[in-house]
């Protein structure tokens, strides 16, 4: 059973993956960290990166983050093109993670934009994070160290949350860290027992 788990930037669905990860009949795949390794360790990938948004894509061998940040977050073209290139490695990547993890009860496949990468067909369950959005503003400042154009640029790439929850199985709204945790637990009961009807 593979469950998607999204949320926007700044909701802490990271945070909600590590809970998951607690969990030793769950594995857990987040997809923006093993973007990040395939970008700086495929060849394949690199080229066509290379290719697409020059030699400045690469500082040594490692990918140049506001390099292309400064690029695909003020042009959908753009974002669209990274995604194209990215996204399909990455979901072999995750393939191979299936097959290595069939004996657990599930599966969580961590990703910003399953939405609008119109990959939600492929999840059995769909779980969003979602926090307000002055909320959201004020983490990915605090975070990043950014401004609040650059992070308002950022949110507007991605879909709008209320869209998003409306087509989720179900919604973690992390407020507070001891409530999150409540409703992990929550849900991670109710999938173990759907898995376990499955079977």
């Amino acid at each position: 059973m593979i469950v998607g788990l999204t949320g926007g930037i700044g909701s802490g669905k990271t945070t909600v993956a590590k809970l998951f990860q607690q969990f030793n009949t769950v594995a857990v795949y987040i997809a923006d960290v093993e973007a990040k390794r395939i970008m700086n360790s495929c060849e394949v990938v690199q080229m066509e990166l290379i290719q697409a948004f020059g030699e400045e894509t690469f500082l040594g061998n490692q990918l140049n983050k506001e390099y292309i940040a400064r690029i695909v977050f003020n042009n959908k073209e753009k974002l669209d093109l990274l995604n194209s290139i990215v996204h399909p490695a990455v979901y072999k990547d995750f393939e191979r993670f299936v097959l290595k993890n069939t004996a657990k009860r599930y599966i969580i496949y961590e990703s910003a934009i399953l939405f609008e990468s119109r990959s939600t067909h492929k999840f059995d369950f769909l779980i969003t994070v979602y926090v307000p959005f002055e909320e959201q503003v004020r983490r990915i400042l605090m975070r990043d160290k950014t401004t609040k154009k650059a992070v308002l640029a950022r949110i507007n790439a991605q879909w709008r949350a209320d869209k998003k929850i409306l087509l989720s199985n179900y919604v973690i709204y992390n407020t507070t860290l001891e409530r999150t945790e409540i409703v992990v637990h929550h849900i991670h009961n109710i999938l173990t027992k759907k898995r376990d009807a499955i079977s």
